[in-house]
């Protein structure tokens, strides 16, 4: 099944408004013309709505960082997926920053995905292991647990789900997943999926490979068979390396 490689640049918390209207603008005009692959921005929740209307009319498509489950009330400082829907395209869901960094559970992740779901945006669900639990041989059953729980209640998926695969120890480090073991990772990843729904949905999802990528490695990574794009973050944050990252993918999908 022939897959489109999405490649999707998590700004986290960087920028003001002024650089990032500037790095929109520019990416709407270098990244013009790429095709064969999905492209996406994740700015900080305050520069989202800008960020729509930069990008309105392009082949960009805008994601939020994070998102909360309940529909409105009383969540100081929460952004609710009802507000979200109709804005934006894509919402990261359960990042390892929200997971290790804010203690984001498996279960919060998991009403986090439905909602986003339920509401028709498409998710990307980040997981990833720590080095220890790599070292430990530990990776398949944390990767498992992270699934699991997200997909808890999930009858089905949609055509296309994304699955972000962020070794927690390449996130911001330098250090990158060799694209050998981005491929066998992800290929796990993808026979989890078979297994929790079936050999179909498996095949149908993308699976991103997320940390420290750049457009040195960004071909021999999504070259990988089971590797179906790039979460990226540093090197988002530059229109130019930015665009040598979609431009490579694009390279390795025609």
């Amino acid at each position: 099944m022939a897959r489109t490689p999405i490649v999707a640049g998590n700004w986290k918390m960087h920028l003001g408004r002024t650089p990032a209207h500037e790095l929109l603008t520019a990416l709407r005009d270098s990244l013009a013309g790429i095709e064969g692959i999905d492209m996406a921005v994740c700015p900080p929740a305050p520069w989202i709505a800008d960020a729509a209307d930069v990008l309105r009319g392009t082949r960009i498509g805008v994601g939020a960082q994070n998102v909360y489950w309940e529909p409105h009330g009383a969540f100081t400082g929460e952004v609710s997926a009802a507000m979200l829907a109709g804005t934006v395209d894509y919402v990261i869901v359960g990042h390892s920053e929200r997971r290790h960094v804010f203690g984001e559970t498996d279960e919060q992740s998991g009403r986090k995905l439905r909602t986003v779901l339920d509401l028709g945006m498409q998710p990307m669900l980040a997981v990833g292991e720590l080095r220890e639990e790599r070292e430990d041989g530990r990776t398949n059953d944390v990767l498992r647990r992270q699934l699991l729980a997200a997909f808890a209640d999930i009858e089905r998926l949609p055509e296309g789900f994304i699955v972000a695969y962020e070794p927690v120890w390449a996130i911001g480090t330098g250090l990158t997943a060799t694209p050998e073991i981005a491929q066998l990772t992800c290929a796990d990843i993808r026979g989890i999926l078979a297994e929790r729904f079936d050999a179909a949905t498996a095949e149908s999802c993308r699976i991103q490979y997320g940390g420290s990528a750049n457009a040195e490695n960004a071909a021999s990574l999504v070259g990988q068979p089971d590797v179906d794009g790039l979460l990226v973050g540093g090197a988002a944050l530059q229109a130019e390396s930015f665009t040598k990252i979609c431009q490579a993918a694009a390279a390795v999908a025609s």
